[in-house]
């Protein structure tokens, strides 16, 4: 029997990741997200039923700071998974409040599951290696950036060691506003845990950066972070930031990545210090 959406639920616009095979609320009000078969490999960053054993396992159902919504129920079949879900109105969190929540989030006991994100960044920029680097961007930005970003990609491997040696955290792994959306009092209900695992300290604060015009130290004091979060962020921001930059140029639709690369250059530079 092939699986479908019912006559009467409604497509949401929400949902995002290689496994989303789409989102609908139903007419009764709960919110269904589709996944889809993908990547296999359980500590891939991508690994397509990472969200269902999150809502299966309740293991973030109630760590402060970020929390899953509640879910009914987990139903598999030949085609795929559809996770079901309560409905969380969407409300506008403001980044200090997103900085302070993740950092509630990351101080959580969390054991790590089997199937948890491992070595995300390092798993990407594999990808940015086999599409040729980041040597286009020098065709668009000013050459002392790309000098700065041109030393960093060569010391990615020193990077990537640091990273490893910093505090894993509970990570969620896609800490964009767009996913950190919900509010129960003081703490978010975040969506799209594709990419949840035990990370680097400042991995989630990282992203936070690029998607808002706050300045790193204001995320930082929010957070709560010592110097562990900073260096974890700063290697994070840096390699997403040029990496999204790079991808973009081969894109019909380039977006802002490069005008956000060129807004966080003292954090590439920074990065490119402290992996020297």
């Amino acid at each position: 029997m092939t699986w479908g959406p019912k006559d009467d639920w409604q497509p949401l616009a929400s949902g995002t990741g290689q496994a989303n095979g789409g989102v609908w609320v139903t007419g009764d009000g709960w919110v269904v997200k589709r996944l889809l078969p993908g990547i296999e490999d359980v500590r891939h960053h991508a690994y397509w039923q990472r969200q269902a054993f999150v809502a299966e396992s309740g293991i973030v159902a109630r760590t402060p700071g970020l929390r899953t919504p509640r879910y009914l129920r987990v139903v598999r079949d030949a085609e795929g998974i559809s996770l079901w879900s309560e409905y969380v109105e969407s409300a506008v969190v403001d980044p200090l409040a997103l900085a302070r929540a993740l950092g509630r989030f990351a101080q959580a006991r969390v054991v790590e599951p089997a199937w948890g994100a491992r070595d995300v960044l390092r798993d990407r920029l594999r990808t940015v290696e086999r599409r040729g680097g980041w040597t286009a961007l020098s065709r668009v930005v000013d050459e002392p950036l790309w000098r700065t970003a041109q030393a960093l990609w060569v010391r990615r491997d020193a990077a990537l060691t640091e990273l490893d040696a910093l505090p894993r955290v509970p990570t969620h792994g896609d800490a964009h506003p767009v996913n950190l959306c919900g509010r129960r009092g003081d703490d978010v209900i975040a969506f799209d845990w594709e990419q949840f695992g035990l990370g680097p300290s400042g991995f989630d604060l990282g992203y936070l950066l690029l998607a808002t015009d706050l300045p790193l130290s204001s995320l930082l004091d929010a957070h709560g972070a010592d110097s562990a979060v900073r260096r974890g962020a700063v290697l994070t921001a840096a390699f997403t930031a040029v990496s999204r930059a790079a991808w973009s140029l081969d894109q019909e639709a380039r977006g802002d990545h490069v005008e956000r690369m060129v807004s966080v250059g003292d954090v590439i530079e920074e990065a490119s210090r402290q992996a020297a």
